[in-house]
């Protein structure tokens, strides 16, 4: 599953070929979620201050991700997501 952003410890991915609703995967030591790409929580659980940072990381590059959402589903490679800063 391509890479498309890590800031601060958090690894965020994206499917090439995963299903919709359109969404990102998200990692931090263990721990994993899923969130819509307006950056609500789907499944699973990040500890709460990356929780939180993942969801403002998600507000701030929502069109970028709706983007990459769409080439990924053309078959190309998500684009990458500069990091939270």
């Amino acid at each position: 599953m391509p890479i498309i952003s890590m800031f601060f410890g958090i690894v965020v991915r994206m499917y090439a070929d995963d299903h919709n609703p359109p969404h990102i995967h998200a990692e931090y030591q263990g721990h994993k979620a899923v969130y819509s790409l307006d950056g609500e929580l789907l499944s699973g659980e990040l500890p709460k201050r990356q929780h939180r940072m993942l969801q403002g990381w998600a507000a701030l590059h929502e069109d970028e991700l709706r983007a990459s959402w769409d080439v990924a589903h053309n078959g190309e490679q998500p684009y990458p997501i500069d990091p939270l800063k």
